[in-house]
C-alpha cells in the first residue's frame, strides 16, 4: 500500500517538475515575440509621424494661371464633343493625363470633320448636348443663352482666372464684340491660334534671279517685274490665281479696303465703316488688275481657275511665277517638283498697293464653344480654364513634358520617339491624343503650328521686322435686328460688287453707273448700321 502511495506521489512530482520546466521557456518565447511586435509597432508609428511631418510631394505641371490641382475633390466624368477621326481617343495618353491631373475624366465624342456639322445640328435638336461642344455660330450660342440652355461664363468669371486674365484683362473687347444684349458671355474664346504670317504673295526666286530681277518694294516694282516675266516668257502667265472673287478681298488689304468684315473695312482717318466696292481706292485696285489682264500678265483664267490648273501652271518650268496663297505652299510644291525642277524655289513676297500691309490676324478666335446649363457646367468651366492656362496649353498641343517631348540646349522642341523631320499636328494627334479640334483651347507658341521651315519663318521675319502687317479689324456686335438686315443686304451688295469688278476688269463695265446702283442696293444703309455699332462699341466701358 505504501509503495502505491509512493508511487502515485512520485508520478506527481515528475509531472509538476515538467509543467515547471515548459512555464520557465514559454515567457521566455512570449516576450521575444511580443518584443518584436512592438518594435514594429513603434516603427510604423514613427513612419505614420513622418508621414505627417513630410507632406506629400506634388508635380508641378507649371504655369496652371492661379489653379489648384486637381480641379475636384471627387472624380467627375464629363462629355466633350470634338472633331477627330480616332476611334480610341479615350485611351491616348494626353487625355488620360487631363483625369490625372484635374481628376475630371473626359469622355470624348468624336466624331469625323465630315460628319461633324450634321451630328451637331442633330445633337442640339435632340436637346442632350455634351458637357462641352463647339461649333456654334455667335447668334445661335446667344440665343440659347438667352432661352436659359447655356451657363453665362461672366457669372463665374472669379473662378476662372485664366479666362480674366486673357479675355477680361488682356483682351476685354471680347466681353463687348461676343456678349449678347444683356451683357451675358456663352461662348469661350480660342487664344493664340493664328500665325503672324498665313497668307501672302508668293513669287519664283529662282527664275527671278536667273533673269536678274529684283523683287518687287510697291506696285510698280511689282508691275514692272511681272513685264519682265513675261519679255522673258512669252507663252507664260506670269500671275496666276485659283482664289476665284476672293482675289478682290485678299489684294484689298493693300490698298486698305479689306477687312474681316469683308466687303465692309473701316476707314481709320475718316473713322467711318465704308462698302469696299464703291469706293476710289478699289477702282484705283481694280484700274491696276486691268491694266495687267489687258497686258497678259494677269492669268485670263484668274476668276474661274481650278487648284488642280493653278497647281499645274505653278509647279509647270516656265508658266507662271507669281502667285498669292499659304505659306505652306511654298515648302509642299517644291516636295512636289524637285525631281524634275530641282532648283524650284517659291518664296514668300511683299504686299502690293499703296498701303504695302497684310491681313492682321486676330490671336483671339471664336469657336462656339458652349457649356449647357446642368450639374456639370462648373466642372467643365474649370477644365475649360485649365486648358487655357500655359500648362494646359502645354498638354494639349505639345503632348506631356519627358515623356513625350523634351526641350534641347536652344529652348527648343523635340520628340525623340518620333522618327520625323518635322512633327505635324496630325501625328500629334494620332500618337499622343493631342490637338484635338476643339478641345486645344490656347496654342502653346512652341507647338508644332508655329514650327516653321526656313522659308516659312523668312515670311514672318520680312513682314514683321519691315513692319508690314496692319491693325486688327474691330469686331462689332450688332442686335438680332441688325444681323437680320446685315443678312439681307450684305449678300446682295457682295454678290453685285464681284459682278461689276468681274467685268469692269474684262472692260464690260462702266464706274459711274455702278457707283449709283450700289446707292440703289442700300449700301448706305449697310454703312449706317456699321458705323452705329461702332459707336456702341466706343462708347462701351
Amino acid at each position: 500500500m505504501k509503495k502505491k502511495w509512493f508511487a502515485l506521489l512520485l508520478a506527481i512530482v515528475l509531472t509538476f517538475s515538467f509543467l515547471t520546466a515548459c512555464s520557465k521557456e514559454k515567457p521566455e518565447s512570449v516576450d521575444k515575440t511580443q518584443e518584436t511586435e512592438q518594435k514594429e509597432d513603434d516603427s510604423k508609428e514613427q513612419e505614420e509621424e513622418k508621414e505627417e511631418e513630410e507632406p506629400e510631394e506634388t508635380v508641378d505641371y507649371g504655369d496652371t494661371g492661379g489653379l489648384e490641382l486637381p480641379l475636384v475633390d471627387e472624380p467627375v466624368t464629363i462629355t466633350w464633343m470634338v472633331v477627330s477621326s480616332l476611334t480610341d481617343a479615350n485611351d491616348k495618353p494626353v487625355i488620360k493625363e487631363i483625369e490625372e491631373r484635374t481628376g475630371i475624366k473626359v469622355d470624348v465624342m468624336a466624331v469625323p470633320k465630315a460628319s461633324y456639322a450634321e451630328k451637331l445640328k442633330i445633337t442640339l435638336g435632340s436637346g442632350k448636348l455634351p458637357d462641352i461642344v463647339h461649333g456654334l455660330s455667335l447668334a445661335e450660342a446667344n440665343k440659347m443663352g438667352a432661352q436659359g440652355a447655356l451657363t453665362p461664363i461672366n457669372e463665374y468669371i472669379d473662378d476662372l482666372p485664366n479666362f480674366k486674365k486673357l479675355y477680361v484683362e488682356e483682351n476685354p473687347w471680347v466681353m463687348k464684340s461676343w456678349s449678347d444684349d444683356k451683357g451675358d458671355l456663352y461662348t469661350w474664346p480660342v487664344y493664340g491660334v493664328s500665325r503672324d504670317v498665313n497668307h501672302g504673295f508668293l513669287y519664283r526666286k529662282d527664275i527671278f534671279d536667273k533673269h536678274d530681277i529684283p523683287l518687287w518694294e510697291d506696285t510698280e516694282g511689282f508691275y514692272q517685274a511681272l513685264k519682265k516675266l513675261k519679255e522673258e516668257y512669252p507663252d507664260s502667265l506670269p500671275y496666276s490665281s485659283k482664289t476665284k472673287e476672293y482675289i478682290f478681298r485678299d489684294w484689298g488689304y493693300g490698298w486698305g479696303v479689306s477687312s474681316s468684315e469683308y466687303p465692309m473695312y473701316y476707314d481709320k482717318e475718316e473713322n467711318a465703316w465704308k462698302y469696299m466696292f464703291a469706293q476710289p481706292e478699289f477702282k484705283d485696285m481694280i484700274d491696276f488688275m486691268k491694266k495687267l489682264y489687258d497686258e497678259g500678265l494677269l492669268d485670263s483664267e484668274f476668276l474661274t481657275d481650278t487648284e488642280a490648273s493653278w497647281t499645274a501652271k505653278m509647279t509647270s518650268e516656265n508658266k507662271s511665277f507669281v502667285t498669292y496663297d499659304w505659306i505652306g505652299r511654298m515648302d509642299m510644291f517644291y516636295d512636289q517638283v524637285k525631281d524634275q525642277i530641282p532648283e524650284y524655289d517659291l518664296r514668300y513676297a511683299n504686299p502690293i498697293g499703296p498701303v504695302g500691309k497684310i491681313r492682321r490676324l486676330n490671336k483671339v478666335q471664336n469657336w462656339g464653344h458652349i457649356v449647357p446649363k446642368n450639374k456639370n457646367n462648373e466642372v467643365a468651366l474649370k477644365l475649360l480654364d485649365y486648358l487655357s492656362s500655359p500648362s494646359g496649353s502645354a498638354l494639349i498641343t505639345l503632348g506631356i513634358e519627358d515623356e513625350h517631348y523634351v526641350f534641347d540646349s536652344d529652348g527648343n522642341v523635340e520628340y525623340p520617339n518620333l522618327d520625323a523631320d518635322k512633327v505635324e499636328i496630325t501625328v500629334l494627334e494620332n500618337e499622343y491624343g493631342c490637338w484635338l479640334e476643339g478641345m486645344y483651347m490656347r496654342v502653346h507658341p512652341q507647338s508644332a503650328y508655329f514650327n516653321y521651315t526656313e522659308k516659312e519663318q523668312e515670311a514672318q521675319d520680312m513682314m514683321i521686322e519691315g513692319d508690314k502687317i496692319g491693325d486688327l479689324d474691330t469686331i462689332l456686335k450688332f442686335t438680332d435686328e441688325e444681323t437680320e438686315t446685315i443678312a439681307e443686304l450684305r449678300e446682295q451688295l457682295l454678290k453685285s460688287g464681284i459682278e461689276f469688278a468681274s467685268k469692269y476688269i474684262l472692260g464690260d463695265a462702266d464706274w459711274d453707273e455702278w457707283v449709283k446702283k450700289a446707292e440703289g442696293l442700300e449700301a448706305g444703309k449697310l454703312e449706317d448700321i456699321y458705323n452705329e455699332a461702332q459707336k456702341r462699341f466706343d462708347a462701351a466701358e
